[in-house]
């Protein structure tokens, strides 16, 4: 097993019961983390130097939230892509995303150092293959999107490289993460196995400035560690089942916030693992990627 970046010991910085804490972004305007609990429909932010804690109720179950360059956020909810501002609370929708699939549901979302944003559809019920990976862009001030793969019960990830060639993907309930080959238009090609898991199912993937693959372990209670070319490297322990993604943060980027979720477990494993849908935090000698944000144009009033 290869030696990968060092990493303190994880320590919980909210104790709240989500019931699926996911999506964990860095707010570099606000040095702040946000966060959502998609089955509990709400958003969460974290200030690390404070201990502030803020949360807000969002209309529908929402899969993700990334920053925009005016301060406010882009969340995919159930129906779309939707505009969030913390300021107001309030959402309003910019694009709707799949109306004909009525039984899938937005899940994971990124933004690459390109300012492209990523992200996939799931079936709700995670029984058929109805989910797909999209990318989005701004055209003249709107939202431009494109269906780059599809075929997926639960889609998960997606992350890019730290120059920007490869993406990750994962289909979760096949234990599967895939790579893709990115041109520079941002199209991919060249779908191809990159790793398969065991004991557990890859969740959401975050990549660090060198290039490692960090992924939240659904059932494995760890951080999976991949190196560029598919070694595994020691992987990270944590105090609860249900791992389902990281973000590196902070001033430096060198600490890794972790959401964790309280579905799916009995009343024994709750009683056993009583910070599971908790949000965690442990420092890295690697920092993460920059976090970037997404540009679009149109005025939106919130």
């Amino acid at each position: 097993m290869r030696e990968g970046p060092m990493c303190g010991v994880p320590r919980c910085v909210w104790e709240l019961p989500a019931m699926l804490g996911e999506g964990p972004v860095w707010s570099e305007a606000e040095q702040a983390l946000y966060f959502v609990d998609i089955v509990g429909k709400a958003i969460h932010r974290y200030r690390p130097e404070s201990g502030e804690r803020t949360s807000w109720a969002a209309p529908d179950r929402p899969g993700f939230l990334v920053p925009l360059a005016d301060g406010t956020f882009l969340c995919g909810l159930r129906d779309g892509l939707h505009r969030f501002s913390p300021a107001t609370g309030r959402f309003g929708l910019d694009l709707p995303v799949e109306p004909d699939q009525p039984g899938n549901r937005i899940n994971d979302g990124h933004v690459d150092r390109f300012g492209r944003l990523w992200f996939g559809t799931m079936h709700d019920a995670e029984t058929d293959p109805t989910g797909s990976l999209y990318s989005v862009r701004q055209d003249r001030g709107a939202l431009s999107i494109r269906r780059e793969d599809t075929g997926y019960v639960v889609s998960n990830g997606p992350a890019l490289s730290p120059d920007g060639r490869t993406l990750y993907h994962n289909h979760s309930p096949a234990r599967t993460v895939y790579a893709f080959d990115v041109a520079p238009d941002g199209s991919l090609s060249n779908r191809r196995v990159f790793a398969i898991l065991r004991d557990g199912y890859p969740d959401g993937i975050a990549v660090d400035s060198a290039g490692f693959l960090w992924i939240g372990v659904w059932d494995g209670g760890r951080i999976e560690r991949l190196a560029p070319d598919g070694t595994k490297v020691e992987p990270i322990p944590m105090p609860a089942r249900n791992v389902t993604k990281v973000a590196f943060g902070g001033a430096d980027y060198r600490t890794v916030f972790v959401t964790t979720a309280r579905k799916g477990l009995s009343a024994q494993q709750l009683a056993d693992q009583p910070l599971s849908g908790s949000l965690f935090a442990f420092g890295t000698s690697i920092a993460g990627q920059k976090q970037a944000t997404f540009t679009l144009d149109t005025p939106f009033a919130l």
